[in-house]
């Protein structure tokens, strides 16, 4: 019925009726809230035998699509939970989960790296090699049987380095599905027996009366039961871009038999379609898997696409691999060359020969195998992994995971008012009727010499609210009354036994006021008294919310709320009096100063305000006005917003958020710039704005000013921007791109549907979890759970953390650690195995695999993990053109790599002398001992590359990185282990207290030699690099400082 959309099995099941009598549900009263089970069988048959099947015919039955299976199962079950008859029938709102790879699965994935595929062959021969040197030759007396050792013991550390990589991934792996199942989830409005309320989407069932809004996401397919113009954007469903607008299931019913043409109704709802304006209800007839949305997301599933910063490192990655794999064919080649000339002349029995060719290609394999650098995207992904984990912590759920790393880079953040900087917390405490009744006053009123003309006469008001409900005449009173009850779309519901709002805050306030304040009756029986005629919701281009209902047979009248100052200009007429009935009277220019005054009066005391307005017609649609082209009956906005009478401006007090003006500095010192974009008055918005700190010494503007400007005039403006007001969503998405053109990077938050640009627009969009609409979430790329300003610079840390974590792993580690493991190891296993008459290296291959381990493996966990650190938010962004390698990575690279191979190559080559080793115990001692240094340099310079900058506490915030000390400890646990109990699995020996001393002091010397690198200026290597360039050469690779400045 769905695919594609068919009228004529729409008519043949019955229509809206026959769906209805089918599932067991009620038009207006929706599901019962307390049934589990169906009784009898769900049937649309029955219903639709009472359909002429001359309109269509009879429809076949693979034209029914997912309600044909409706027919086929009888409900005998009776199940605990609720409605489970109808999602064991129908499905539950849920795509299956897509499945997560085992640990086993990811082992495998792990091991079918081809390099240690060959390493593994290469180890396999060693072992068969070894046993058949163990048990078939004869061994000198006292000589141990060990030859095997060796393979076994490469293929342990194989495995080893399989199940780390397996257990990293399946962790990552968890997060993310875990991360999913909140990203997907989301509140819809239902209405159960009779009651508005808000439920899980995975709780919607087949039968459900769910509520549209504009800005919702249609959560399952169903059919349109009534409603004010809804029309869909379906372009997710058909590829196209067009507004189909709904047509109620009964009309369409109608017009069938009534033969009309039926060419432009429309009554179906697709899932994963948009609201884009209107309001209505409609019957869920296809939920989950079953449903448009959820087939096509079930032949789109892939696997999550690769951030900009993770495609990037994969192609260092690959550029370190590929030098690795020529290093260690270059290094094979001349071993073997090596290993001919002495084959001449050589007497060793042949299977002596093999294990030396043996141990040459396994040397060979290593290097490839420690110069793969397997942890630099590994590192990209589990910062990632832990750090959106932690992010929700702080309530932000992050749904685009290159967002985390752009986040840290901003450099402008363009913020709403209303949620993000205020409560959302509104409470009605002005009001102003007519021009003559008006309440609240602050308690403290500011001194007279501070009180500007426009606040005089607002300040001198000293009504209560008590007293002003009390003056008002009953007919004004119903009018102020219904004005606020008709014309809205937030409902009562319940919550802990406790009555609360659930929709617009602003509107919550208003009806609050309502029923607090003006004695009105329930919300659902008041609305129920009215006929409504016509609804526009509000929309934040026009600034407005339109309902029109019929109070008697020829008289209508249209109730108007939104912005006072877009209401104003379009009234002609105001009440006279409040307090005695209701009598319209011109709008004079003096009128329109006070009311004006009165707006200005309030915005200053940083209050919201909302006008009230009316007009009364004697038909519907009024003579003159134009028509829908699908709808005869609904006049067009823009003929019918006009000579109205002005009621009054109410005030709404919405508190600052507690700590607002300290995450405002935050970012103001991280040198983020916060741009307040509001559709609020400019009064209100600059007085907020002050308050917070936003607003210091730069510009104040209103849209309608803003996008008069010409680009040029737009980009003089733009850097000395600090507040726009009464701005459209256009407006926003204007701001943002021109804020990028100017080489900013741009983070926006947005609240309603109209928002979906400019968030796609921005680097990285923010939308509210708690008051936005489902269209804005689906174009933000974070979306903030508690809508709270202090989340976003909660963002800003994490995304510096990433970055930092990533720089520490990928570019101090994967380059200045990775680099500088793979130049000494290299060259250590390339001058030692040359070297010595055996084509030994001074490192064997397992040794080799540990030190990778520790180095990939182990410090992707402990450097990708580290939190935000108390100073993350005293430095300034880092530029989109900054370069990978900055000044500092190149001091530590060059240093490190000296350092490392001076030591080791000394030990080598002159440790017996130094030390006064002469025994052979005492040489086998000096080959442990240097392997040990080397493990001790590496294990120290991870505390180097903590630190990203200049400053030499490499200990800071070291307390909060479990992960960090973990891996430290077993690391260490793990050397203390392979030097006492390795023997000849691992080439180790035990080494006196004197040797661990000695290995201790040259491993830990490396954060010293780290600081002496950090005291080097700057300035010294930048000029050195310079001045390599000759002149009129092409631009080299940049450098940077990590303040993030260019050179």
């Amino acid at each position: 019925m769905f695919e594609p959309k068919s009228l004529s099995a729409f008519y043949s099941l019955g229509g809206l009726k026959g769906f209805l009598t089918g599932l067991q549900t009620d038009a207006y009263a929706g599901l019962k809230s307390s049934t589990a089970t169906l009784y009898g069988a769900i049937e649309l048959g029955g219903a639709s035998t009472s359909m002429n099947p001359s309109f269509y015919g009879r429809v076949s039955s693979s034209a029914v699509g997912c309600e044909q299976s409706a027919s086929l199962l009888s409900t005998s079950y009776r199940g605990a939970e609720l409605h489970a008859d109808r999602k064991r029938i129908f499905g539950s709102n849920r795509l299956p989960e897509k499945r997560v790879k085992g640990i086993v699965e990811l082992m495998w994935i792990a091991f079918n790296d081809k390099v240690l595929i060959l390493l593994t062959a290469a180890a396999t021969v060693s072992l068969a090699l070894g046993l058949y040197q163990t048990f078939r030759l004869p061994h000198k007396k006292g000589q141990p049987k060990v030859e095997w050792v060796e393979g076994v013991t490469i293929m342990v550390a194989v495995i080893i380095v399989v199940v780390a990589g397996a257990l990293n991934d399946y962790q990552k792996e968890q997060q993310f599905a875990g991360l999913n199942r909140k990203k997907e989830n989301r509140v819809v409005k239902v209405v159960r027996s009779g009651r508005s309320l808000e439920i899980s989407v995975y709780d919607l069932v087949v039968g459900e009366v769910v509520h549209l809004e504009p800005g919702d996401m249609v959560p399952a397919d169903g059919v349109f039961i009534s409603g004010y113009n809804v029309r869909c954007d379906e372009s997710s469903a058909t590829g196209e871009f067009y507004q189909m607008k709904k047509t109620p299931g009964a009309k369409v019913i109608a017009q069938i038999e009534a033969g009309e043409n039926t060419d432009k109704l429309d009554p179906f709802l697709i899932s994963g379609t948009k609201v884009l304006e209107g309001v209505g209800t409609y019957l869920v007839t296809c939920v989950g898997a079953h449903s448009s949305y959820g087939k096509l997301m079930m032949a789109l599933r892939e696997d999550t696409e690769a951030t900009p910063l993770q495609r990037k490192l994969n192609v260092v990655a690959n550029q370190i691999a590929k030098a690795g794999v020529a290093v260690a064919v270059i290094l094979f080649f001349v071993l073997f060359i090596k290993f001919l000339i002495q084959l001449q002349g050589s007497h060793d029995l042949p299977a002596d020969k093999g294990q030396v060719f043996l141990q040459i290609l396994i040397v060979s394999i290593t290097v490839i195998v420690i110069a793969v650098p397997e942890g630099l995207p590994l590192a990209v992904t589990l910062a990632l992994a832990i750090a959106v984990t932690r992010m929700l912590k702080d309530n932000n759920l992050v749904r685009i995971l290159a967002a985390c790393e752009t986040m840290g880079n901003a450099t402008t953040i363009c913020c709403d008012k209303t949620g993000t900087l205020t409560l959302n917390e509104m409470t009605v405490t002005a009001m102003s009727l007519g021009t003559t009744c008006r309440y609240g006053v602050s308690k403290k009123a500011p001194p007279q010499d501070q009180i500007s003309d426009n606040e005089a006469s607002f300040t001198t008001d000293t009504a209560s609210i008590g007293e002003l409900v009390s003056l008002l005449s009953g007919e004004v009173r119903k009018l102020l009354s219904q004005s606020i009850i008709i014309n809205s779309t937030t409902f009562e519901n319940e919550e802990d036994g406790k009555p609360i709002f659930v929709g617009s805050k602003t509107e919550a306030a208003l009806l609050s006021f309502a029923k607090k304040r003006m004695n009105t009756g329930p919300i659902r029986e008041e609305r129920a008294k009215a006929k409504m005629i016509q609804m526009i919701p509000f929309d934040s281009s026009r600034k407005c919310m339109v309902s029109v209902t019929e109070l008697s047979r020829e008289k209508y009248r249209m109730y108007v709320k939104g912005a006072p100052e877009v209401l104003l200009d379009n009234c002609t007429q105001v009440i006279a009096d409040a307090t005695k009935l209701i009598r319209a009277v011109p709008l004079t220019e003096d009128d329109r100063r006070l009311l004006t005054n009165t707006i200005d009066g309030y915005a200053v005391r940083s209050l919201r305000t909302i006008g009230i307005a009316y007009r009364d017609f004697k038909s519907w649609p009024p003579p003159g006005a134009r028509t829908l082209e699908n709808d005869q009956k609904e006049a067009l906005f823009e003929d019918i917003f006009k000579d109205m009478t002005f009621v009054g401006i109410i005030g709404i007090q919405d508190p600052l958020r507690p700590g607002v003006k300290e995450a405002v500095m935050q970012c103001q010192n991280a040198g983020v710039c916060v741009r307040m974009v509001t559709g609020d008055n400019v009064g209100t918005a600059k007085a907020i704005a002050e308050a917070c700190g936003i607003f210091t010494q730069g510009l104040v503007m209103e849209g309608p000013q803003f996008r008069k400007l010409s680009v040029t005039q737009m980009d003089q403006i733009i850097p000395q921007l600090q507040v726009l007001a009464r701005s459209s969503p256009e407006d926003k998405k204007t701001l943002v791109k021109r804020l990028k053109e100017l080489g900013e990077t741009v983070a926006v938050t947005g609240d309603g549907t109209n928002d979906g640009p400019a968030l796609r627009a921005a680097d990285v969009g923010f939308s509210m979890g708690l008051s936005d609409t489902e269209i804005a979430k689906e174009a933000s790329s974070i979306v903030l759970m508690d809508d709270n300003f202090s989340s976003i610079v909660k963002a800003i840390q994490w995304g510096r953390a990433v970055n930092d974590a990533i720089k520490k792993f990928l570019q101090l580690m994967g380059i200045w650690f990775q680099i500088t493991v793979n130049i000494t190891a290299v060259i250590l296993i390339f001058v030692s195995a040359i070297a010595d008459n055996k084509e030994e290296s001074i490192l064997t291959p397992v040794q080799l695999l540990w030190v990778n381990l520790i180095m990939d493996t182990f410090a992707a966990l402990a450097l990708a993990t580290d939190p935000p650190t108390p100073t993350i938010l005293d430095r300034k962004p880092v530029p989109k053109s900054a370069p990978l390698i900055t000044i500092n990575m190149w001091k530590m690279i060059i240093e490190q790599s000296l350092y490392q191979l001076t030591v080791t190559l000394v030990l080598n080559f002159a440790g017996n002398r130094i030390l006064g080793y002469n025994t052979d115990t005492e040489k086998s001692q000096l080959e442990t001992l240097i392997f040990n240094s080397y493990v001790w340099m590496q294990f120290f310079n991870q505390y180097n590359n903590r630190c990203l900058d200049n400053k030499l506490n490499v200990l800071e915030a070291i307390h909060r990185n479990c992960y960090f000390i973990g891996i430290n400890l077993i690391t260490i646990f793990g050397q203390v282990i392979i030097i006492f109990f390795g023997g000849s699995a691992l080439s180790a020996v035990r080494l006196s207290g004197k040797q661990w001393v000695i290995s201790l002091i040259l491993g830990a010397i490396s954060i010293p030699v780290g600081v002496f690198i950090r005291l080097i200026p700057d300035n010294l290597i930048r000029n050195l690099i310079l001045s390599k360039r000759e002149p009129g050469s092409a631009p080299q690779v940049k450098v940077s400082s990590d303040d993030g400045s260019e050179e």
